[in-house]
C-alpha cells in the first residue's frame, strides 16, 4: 500500500490531540450514541474545537446529562435530539425534524453488541437492524443536509463506527436475521460491523461526486458500555481483563478510543477521500493471522458487496435514492 493514508497520530493519540489547531466555527454535527462510552468523548472534542454537536441518543435523560457536562467547556455549542435506532419511524421522525438543516459530518456511534437473540420494532436482527439497518436509514435521509453542508473546498463527512469484530463474518445475505440458521452473537455482531464497513463504501460511490465521503472507522478495544451484554468472566476469557478486573494494556481510553472518529472527521489528508476503514488514525493494512487485533478483512471493502448491501437496505427501508 505505497499510497497509504497515514497521520502524525496513533494508537495512543486522543480525540483532543487530533482536534487541536483546528476551529471548527460554523460546522454542524450530528453523533449518534452521544450519551456515553465513544460518542461522548467525540462529540466533546468537535464541539470544543467550534462544531455545534447534536447527540442523537435514545434516553433524553442520559443525552441531558452529557450535554450539560459537554456545555461546561463547550460554551453551550452541544444539543440533543431523541433516536432509536432500532425502531426505523422514530429514526425518520429524527431525520424529518432535522429536515435540509446544513450538516458538516454524521458520525455513526451508536452500537449494540453481542446481545442476546432479539428483534427490532420492524422484526429485524437487533445487531444488525440497530448497527446498520437503521443508520442507513438515517444516512440517506440525512443526505440532502449532508450535500447542504458542504462548502467549497470542503466536503461533508459521514463517519461509519466497525469494528475489529467484523473478521468474525462477513454479511450472510440469505439470512442476515438469523429465521433459518442458530443464532450465535458474536457472528451477528461480525456481519453488522463487515456491514458498517461495506456501507460506508456503497454512500461514498454514489454521494462523493456530491459533496459528502464516507469512511468506515475502527476505534479499537476500549471498556464502555457497549459490552453491557457480556458476562465478566466471558471477558477474562477473551484476555480482556485478569482476574482482578485490571484490563488489558491493548485497551485503549475513551478519549484515545475517539481519536479516529474526529480524526476521520477532521483530517486533512483525508478531503475529498472515501471508501476507506480507517483506524489508529491512518488507513488500516489487511489483516493478517500474524495480527489478528488490527486490519481489514477484504470482504468488508468488497464494491460487489456493498452494492448487494445497498440493494437490501433500499428494500428493507424503503428508501430509494
Amino acid at each position: 500500500m505505497t499510497d497509504r493514508i497515514t497521520s502524525d497520530f496513533g494508537t495512543k493519540s486522543t480525540a483532543r490531540d487530533v482536534v487541536q489547531g483546528h476551529d471548527l466555527s460554523g460546522q454542524t454535527m450530528i453523533v449518534t450514541g452521544g450519551a456515553s462510552g465513544l460518542g461522548v468523548e467525540t462529540a466533546r472534542a468537535l464541539a470544543e474545537a467550534g462544531a455545534d454537536v447534536t447527540l442523537a441518543v435514545r434516553n433524553a435523560e442520559a443525552g441531558a446529562t452529557a450535554a450539560v457536562d459537554m456545555n461546561k467547556t463547550a460554551d453551550g455549542r452541544v444539543s440533543v435530539g431523541l433516536l432509536d435506532l432500532s425502531d426505523l419511524p422514530t429514526v425518520a421522525a429524527f431525520a424529518s425534524a432535522w429536515g435540509d438543516k446544513p450538516l458538516s459530518a454524521l458520525i455513526n456511534n451508536a452500537a449494540v453488541m453481542a446481545c442476546p437473540q432479539a428483534y427490532t420494532a420492524q422484526d429485524l436482527e437487533m445487531q444488525i437492524g440497530t448497527n446498520h439497518f437503521g443508520h442507513f436509514l438515517l444516512t440517506t435521509l440525512l443526505a440532502r443536509a449532508l450535500m447542504n453542508g458542504s462548502e467549497a473546498g470542503r466536503a461533508s463527512r459521514v463517519v461509519s463506527l466497525s469494528s475489529i469484530g467484523h473478521r468474525r463474518s462477513p454479511v450472510d445475505f440469505y439470512d442476515p436475521h438469523y429465521r433459518s440458521r442458530p443464532y450465535e452473537k458474536w457472528a451477528a455482531y461480525g456481519q453488522a460491523k463487515t456491514a458498517n464497513a461495506l456501507f460506508a463504501v456503497g454512500f461514498n460511490a454514489r454521494f462523493e461526486d456530491l459533496g459528502i465521503n464516507a469512511n468506515a472507522v475502527m476505534p479499537g478495544g476500549i471498556m464502555t458500555p457497549l459490552q453491557r451484554h457480556l458476562r465478566r468472566e466471558e471477558m477474562i476469557t477473551f484476555g480482556w481483563m485478569d482476574e482482578a478486573g485490571k484490563v488489558n494494556d491493548r485497551f485503549k481510553s475513551t478519549e484515545q478510543g475517539a481519536a479516529t472518529s474526529v480524526w476521520a472527521a477532521v483530517a486533512p489528508e483525508l478531503e475529498g477521500v472515501g471508501g476507506l476503514y480507517l483506524e489508529n488514525c491512518a488507513q488500516a493494512l489487511p489483516w493478517t493471522e500474524a495480527n489478528p487485533f488490527e486490519g481489514v478483512m477484504p470482504y468488508a471493502l468488497d464494491a460487489e458487496a456493498a452494492e448487494r448491501l445497498w440493494a437490501l437496505s433500499e428494500e428493507t427501508t424503503g428508501v430509494r435514492l
